[in-house]
């Protein structure tokens, strides 16, 4: 029996949605985040089993042929997959997990997942994008320029979202997606299924 919710986050890149999540977990232990495996290698800072699992291509490529993934995608070249059976262990010990992926993985995600609640989160303008990733000082001119094309392409799907959320103060993006997890929680097929016994008893 499934008793957590599924919450997927999707965002540009350099929207702020990774600092986003992480606030969240932070001030929710209820809430779990998946991590994904990927072919890309890590960044300055980034830590294997904690930002993500790094694999090679063959290792990953093989994980994709035993269908292990509830999602894959390829994002600038490399590869990026969620763990099916991680997933719906956590969801199984009633945690709420948070799926970090983009928007052709959302959409494999609520083929499967319907019930999956969707959040977009945007930039405020394409000027202020432009300002985080040049800020983080880890790319050229020329890679800035193909994220932003990228992120122009990956926005235009913020309609196949159930809630969209603007990161122009961190604070109010962080209060939005919070009060959307907490409705989700207070949902009437959520709690029939978590206070089963409970409600017979009153009814």
């Amino acid at each position: 029996m499934i008793l957590g919710n599924l919450f997927i986050i999707s965002a540009a890149s350099g929207t702020g949605k990774t600092s986003l999540i992480r606030a969240l977990r932070g001030e929710d232990a209820h809430l779990k985040l998946s991590i994904s495996h990927t072919t890309r290698k890590p960044r300055p800072g980034e830590v294997d089993g904690v930002d993500y699992h790094f694999v090679d291509e063959a290792a990953f490529m093989k994980m994709l042929e035993q269908a292990q993934f509830l999602e894959s995608a390829e994002v600038h070249g490399a590869r990026y997959g969620t763990s099916q059976a991680a997933v719906e262990a956590l969801l199984k010990a009633g945690f709420d997990v948070i799926l970090e992926i983009d928007w052709q993985g959302a959409a494999q995600v609520r083929r499967l997942h319907p019930q999956a609640v969707s959040v977009f989160v945007l930039p405020p303008s394409v000027e202020t994008l432009e300002q985080r990733l040049n800020s983080r000082g880890q790319d050229s001119r020329e890679t800035i320029a193909k994220r932003v094309a990228a992120a122009r392409a990956e926005m235009a799907h913020v309609s196949e979202f159930d809630y969209v959320t603007i990161n122009d103060d961190f604070n109010d993006a962080l209060q939005d997606l919070s009060a959307i997890i907490r409705t989700q929680r207070l949902a009437i097929t959520v709690q029939m299924q978590r206070y089963a016994s409970l409600i017979k008893t009153l009814t």
